[in-house]
């Protein structure tokens, strides 16, 4: 049996399975992630987070989407890894914590986790993709996984899915893929953002690097300014702070609630012969 957390970030939702003392034998990896995260059959979730430890920093994690795939990083299921790090008493309220995308710092203060990302990179404004028969005006960034975001008018009508699949398909964005962002500019420090996600295949509730990555185009093109506060499909707040720079930004930082759903032990009748 497998103990374990459930956890939502701002509508994101994950399991949590401590594995410093790598007792974890699920054999398959991949398998039993895509097993449990199938919703109305077993636990069901957006991603699995598995803790392990590290000689740098207080831990070390591996974060996979619903569809098994291992990504750099996920901005709304760090800020739930750094809430169950300090509530397992693995870290303090001030953490650091190891991913693919690279050293992620942390601060918990009761449920409110403030992450400090990795320096985005890859920044690309103005660029235009065709989508069945018409052309999109979209702009990328990677802010711990890679992102685009086009303005609409219209977040409530506007078809997300059909379109936020396409452009995380488009040969543009191959052989990785990308996530895609749909953002309406609310006021100068205001965003609404409606997110496909890759890996999850499917609109969530919310996306935190995703968030990010909005508040970043949109400040580019001066229409917000630090912070932003951007409202997720979910209904939840997520607040940005950036510093620009000549050619790009720095000190990002994501901030937004970490709530523990329950704790539970995995059956492997949850996850076996599946």
């Amino acid at each position: 049996m497998i103990e374990f957390f459930k956890m939502s970030g701002s509508g994101n939702d994950f399991i949590l399975i401590d594995n410093r003392k790598g007792t974890l034998a699920v054999g398959d990896v991949v398998e039993f992630v895509k097993s449990v995260c199938e919703r109305k059959v077993s636990v069901g979730a957006d991603g699995l987070i598995i803790i392990e430890s590290s000689d740098r920093v207080d831990f070390r994690w591996r974060f996979f989407n619903a569809d098994g795939s291992e990504v750099e990083m996920c901005g709304n299921g760090g800020r739930c890894a750094a809430r169950f790090a300090y509530l397992k008493g693995i870290a303090g309220e001030r953490m650091s914590f190891e991913t693919v995308a690279g050293i992620i710092d942390a601060e918990v203060r009761g449920d409110v986790v403030k992450l400090r990302l990795t320096d985005p990179h890859d920044l690309v404004m103005n660029d235009q993709i065709q989508i069945e028969n018409q052309m999109l005006f979209v702009h990328s960034i990677n802010t711990g996984v890679p992102h685009v975001v086009h303005f609409v008018r219209d977040p409530d009508g506007f078809d997300v899915f059909n379109t936020g699949r396409a452009i995380r398909y488009h040969e543009h964005y191959q052989p990785a893929g990308t996530n895609a962002n749909f953002v309406t500019v609310v006021d100068n420090h205001t965003l609404r953002v409606r997110t496909y996600e890759r890996g999850v295949e499917d609109e969530t509730l919310a996306c935190g690097t995703g968030s990010v990555a909005a508040a970043l185009i949109a400040a580019r093109k001066e229409m917000v300014e630090s912070p932003v506060d951007v409202r997720v499909q979910g209904g939840e707040l997520l607040r940005i702070y950036f510093e620009m720079t000549p050619d790009g930004f720095a000190k990002v930082y994501l901030e937004g609630k970490a709530k523990v759903v329950y704790q539970g032990t995995l059956w492997d009748e949850a996850w076996k012969d599946r």
